[in-house]
């Protein structure tokens, strides 16, 4: 008999802040005066705003309020992450919300580190002349419908040098009134957007090198990028059904933050509409559920750059590859098969379905899925 062990899920109901509830409510009671200690209502709210936003993020996201250290700070500002580009905010590209000093504004900026510069830079306009260079060169490598309707730089109405060093450092940004704010959907579609942008601007990213001019300062000049290499299964060659069994068992898959936590997101989801998810003992399934005697695998995959072609292929691949040699290679009852995105694959989803596979994606206000997984009541028909 298999031990299942499911995911958990926390059975309190906890009524979280949505995106605009929440920048309203910064806007409303931030004081600087008021420091940064615990009690303090804007801080704390700041404190919790990723686990007040954790579903209403892109899949594999997180965010982190800032609203200072040591002292409060001027702007107060949320940052969102892709793990898997980076989740330190000193380094790297990253979305964040700032509010200007008066609170009037708040930006959705596609952010680059600037803490880290400092000990080459300094803090003030060689920092900055750096950072809106760099910037140019990563809007200049995006598509432009990408970009379109963006603008580049911000006004934090702040002459503190690290405000005024991300406005120079920002490559995309939306402003939002804060007595006019647009509804939550459309900051919902706003911040999937600029998510998307982010992952587009991490591969121009890697691309950019910076070369030193005679002055000493470092200048940002784009290169000839190379293929990215992505290691396959060398050497992995079993000569019958018992032999892959053994081998995919002891081989290490490496996952991303963002497939992880999509993992987890979906399995809290799908536990409450009265499935068993398992994730524990699986290897290297993704995840099972079952109900009612059922079974079905799963295969969870991060839609990069909002790009599903490598993503479905993945999934397609690897569910009718484990089913033959998981299942029926073992003697067991082939499963149901279900494929999971982080984001909708849009014309895959039929083409999965003539397949035999359904799919199921993360979207800015719940989840969705193609006829099956409907007719399985993993989703609810659109």
């Amino acid at each position: 008999m298999i031990e299942v062990e499911s995911l958990s899920v926390c059975s309190c109901i906890v009524l979280s802040m949505d995106i605009r509830h929440l920048l309203l409510e910064l806007a409303r009671t931030y004081d600087e005066g008021k420091g940064t200690s615990s009690g303090v209502h804007a801080q704390d709210l700041l404190r919790r705003a990723g686990e007040e936003w954790r579903h209403l993020l892109p899949a594999g996201f997180d965010a982190e309020g800032n609203g200072g250290s040591g002292g409060a700070s001027r702007t107060p500002w949320i940052g969102v992450y892709d793990p898997d580009i980076t989740r330190d905010p000193k380094k790297g590209l990253y979305l964040a919300y700032i509010f200007a000093a008066d609170l009037s504004t708040v930006t959705l900026t596609l952010q680059q580190g600037v803490t880290s510069l400092q000990a080459k830079l300094g803090e003030g306009e060689k920092r900055r002349r750096y950072l809106r260079s760099r910037a140019k060169q990563l809007r200049g490598g995006l598509a432009k419908d990408l970009v379109a309707g963006w603008g580049a730089q911000p006004d934090f109405k702040c002459d503190v040098l690290r405000a005024r060093s991300y406005e120079a450092g920002s490559v995309a940004a939306r402003t939002y009134d804060t007595a006019a704010m647009p509804t939550e959907i459309s900051l919902r579609e706003d911040l999937w957007h600029m998510a998307e942008v982010l992952q587009h601007a991490a591969a121009v990213e890697r691309n950019l090198r910076d070369e030193m001019t005679s002055n000493g300062l470092p200048v940002t000049k784009r290169v000839e990028g190379e293929e990215e290499e992505h290691a396959g299964l060398d050497g992995f060659r079993p000569k019958d059904g018992s032999d892959y069994y053994v081998l995919i068992r002891q081989r290490k898959i490496k996952k991303s933050r963002s497939h992880e936590v999509l993992v987890s997101l979906f399995g809290e989801y799908i536990e409450e509409r009265g499935f068993v998810p398992i994730t524990k003992k699986m290897h290297p399934k993704d995840i099972v559920l079952r109900r009612d005697g059922v079974e079905w695998m799963v295969e969870a995959k991060t839609v990069k750059r909002g790009n599903p072609t490598k993503a479905v292929r993945e999934a397609l691949g690897q569910l009718y590859e484990y089913s033959h040699f998981l299942y029926e290679e073992q003697g067991k009852g082939e499963p149901f098969l279900l494929a999971l995105f982080t984001e909708d694959i849009k014309a895959y989803a039929p083409y999965l379905e003539k397949r035999g596979i359904a799919s199921v994606w993360k979207t800015v206000d719940g989840w969705a899925g193609s006829p099956m997984a409907v007719a399985w009541g993993m989703v609810d028909e659109q």
